[in-house]
């Protein structure tokens, strides 16, 4: 592992973090920057090799860590605070370079109960990995601030 670039990173993180969306501690480690439309939740990073597993590609835990990230920021920018009921992850590819992209889109936008999807892309533009999930609304109605 690069620990230069761990540091550096970790560093950059406690230096930077707010406890607030998109810009909490593990959104600064990670690298991740954030674009939203009115229907999507786009997440871009560069891998480091200090997310990956024992084997050399990106960690699973980091590709739902990224996707459950990008339906929740979604849903708090169109409807304020919600919670995960559940999270199923389906992993197609090993990314092990490169910048990728996550992307949240809404399959149905209900007024307490939303279900999401979510598509981790590489550089190539190739599915990783795509996961699905239902989220209840905290706000129900309510746009975020």
């Amino acid at each position: 592992m690069n620990e230069i670039a761990a540091r550096r990173a970790f560093d950059n993180a406690i230096e930077t973090y707010e406890q607030d969306f998109g810009k909490f501690f593990l959104t600064r480690l990670f690298g991740m920057e954030f674009e939203y439309t009115d229907d999507e939740c786009r997440i871009t990073f560069e891998l480091q090799d200090f997310m990956f597993n024992p084997r050399g590609g990106l960690h699973g835990g980091v590709i739902a860590f990224v996707m459950d990230i990008s339906m929740g920021h979604l849903l708090y920018k169109r409807n304020g605070p919600g919670a995960t009921l559940e999270l199923k992850v389906q992993y197609l590819k090993v990314a092990k370079s490169g910048r990728l992209t996550c992307i949240g889109r809404f399959l149905r936008h209900g007024r307490s109960v939303s279900h999401l999807r979510s598509e981790l892309l590489d550089e190539n533009n190739e599915l990783v990995a795509f996961a699905t999930s239902t989220w209840k609304s905290l706000q129900s109605g309510k746009p975020a601030k």
